[in-house]
């Protein structure tokens, strides 16, 4: 099994910088489009100095990568070199194919989607691509709270903000903007899953019967709280659970059946960790 887990990490790390960099050398950067970060940073300088992006991507990194060292330790910075050094070579390497498209919302939505998924599989190997990604980590360590797709957006605006004084053009910013939010949205979603859930609370006084059913209808884990009412001091019994979004329509449905006076109180799970989701030892960035 370990041996298994670690081929594909290293397929992930030598795959994935080749979709990251399509998204950037094939849709983004010969569109001007900075899509932030030390990739829309290179991009830039790229335009202003003649040196290739790929290899504006290897030269920015280094400092980074040395504070990657420091915090993280030798084997998650040799992946990360690993994957830094392929992505630098990937892009310059589609650079030489050109465009595949020269409209900008095209390229904007293609190139926002490939790096994304691109960042996406390598995090998941345990590495990340270098650049913003280390700095994402590094807050990520102080403030687990903070989702990944996010801090890319603010850390990235600042750099949609510089190309439009080097580009000159506002609307060419405006599509790198939209590519920095479909980026987002889509690293979430491979980060995170579909975990989409609903958190239910049922206070009924059958709550016996309602969860009978969900056990055995439903299949579903429920936990039973203790509480008693502020006004009655009668004791009961509060039902929590987690379900998918798809199964919540019959949960509902459910209740409503054996107890139309049922309190319930109903809330977005965006994320869950345990049996049937996500384990709590799994890493995610």
């Amino acid at each position: 099994m370990e041996r298994s887990k670690r081929i594909f990490q290293i397929f992930c790390m030598t795959v994935a910088p080749a979709i990251y960099a399509a998204g950037v050398s094939l849709f983004l950067d010969p569109n001007a489009l900075a899509p932030g970060g030390v990739t829309g940073i290179s991009v830039i300088l790229n335009r202003l100095t003649g040196v290739q992006t790929g290899t504006w991507i290897l030269v920015l990194n280094l400092p980074i990568l040395a504070v990657g060292a420091w915090k993280f330790g030798l084997r998650f910075i040799v992946s990360t070199v690993y994957c830094t050094f392929l992505t630098s070579v990937y892009t310059n390497f589609f650079h030489s194919m050109g465009a595949l498209t020269g409209d900008s919302f095209l390229a904007a939505f293609t190139g926002g989607t490939l790096t994304a998924v691109g960042m996406g599989l390598v995090f998941k190997a345990g590495a990340t691509t270098g650049g913003m990604d280390i700095i994402v980590k590094l807050l990520r360590t102080k403030m687990p709270y903070l989702r990944t797709g996010r801090l890319f957006l603010l850390m990235d605006i600042a750099v949609v903000g510089a190309s439009v004084l080097v580009f000159q053009n506002l609307e060419k910013a405006l599509y790198a903007g939209m590519s920095i939010f479909v980026t987002s949205l889509v690293l979430d979603a491979v980060l995170y899953g579909r975990d989409g859930a609903k958190l239910i609370y049922i206070i009924s006084d059958r709550h016996e019967a309602i969860t009978g059913r969900l056990l055995g209808e439903l299949n579903i884990g429920v936990t039973y709280m203790s509480g008693a009412g502020a006004y009655s001091g009668r004791k009961k019994h509060v039902i929590l659970c987690v379900v998918h979004k798809n199964l919540f329509p019959k949960v509902e449905e459910i209740v409503r059946q054996e107890d139309d006076m049922a309190f319930m109180i109903i809330s977005s799970a965006t994320e869950i960790y345990g049996e049937g989701y996500k384990s709590l030892y799994s890493e995610k960035y």
